[in-house]
């Protein structure tokens, strides 16, 4: 397998997994500070000419959440996806739950405050998607309430997704307001196969 990522962007959590499975995989940096995303020979990769993107075999697969659920399927030995079926619909339940509200509103407040060029930067989406994102860290902290992980007694790709997605809302500064969630999201940078914080991938660009 051949993974293709750039650090701090989702491909983190791709790495995150291989890791946890031990599976043999060539790594390939796409270096987005240079524009390589945007080079034909990654665009044949993936055409959105973003990261992450696996290449096993002859199947080329983008979206890091589709990757890392892929992964955990085809080595359902590792226990990284519940097999049973009401287990794995909370499962999918989570995953899609991290995705669309969580990270929507940080991606709105990323694009506001770095992305975008300054001409095109709304502050004031920044203070709405902030005012977005609480209730829904809300929901997920009245879950988490008694829980280790955030589906079953045992870590689950769901629970790498989710870690990796309060750390970039964690350095966005909006979980002030949620220690347990904090707890939770350090506890699981603890595991030894865990992936490498934003802050120190951010920091390692700008030395």
């Amino acid at each position: 397998m051949k993974l293709y990522e750039f650090a701090p962007t989702r491909s983190i959590r791709v790495r995150w997994t291989l890791q946890e499975l031990g599976v043999p995989f060539e790594a390939v940096v796409v270096n987005m500070m240079k524009g390589e995303h945007r080079a034909p020979a990654y665009l044949k990769i993936n055409r959105a000419g973003k990261l992450p993107a696996l290449v096993d075999g002859d199947l080329v697969l983008t979206e890091s959440m589709a990757i890392i659920t892929y992964l955990a399927e085809k080595y359902p030995e590792k226990e990284l996806i519940p097999a049973d079926i009401r287990a794995r619909a909370e499962f999918h339940k989570w995953i899609m739950f991290t995705a669309t509200e969580l990270e929507q509103p940080l991606w709105r407040i990323s694009r506001n405050t770095s992305l975008y060029r300054k001409d095109k930067r709304q502050p004031s989406d920044v203070t709405r998607a902030a005012e977005d994102f609480k209730p829904m860290a809300q929901v997920l902290d009245e879950h988490m309430i008694g829980r280790e992980f955030v589906v079953g007694d045992r870590a689950t790709v769901a629970d790498f997704a989710l870690a990796y997605t309060l750390d970039w809302a964690n350095e966005a500064g909006l979980l002030g307001e949620f220690p347990g969630l904090v707890h939770y999201m350090e506890r699981m940078y603890q595991r030894p196969h865990a992936g490498t914080r934003i802050g120190e991938a951010l920091a390692s660009l700008r030395n």
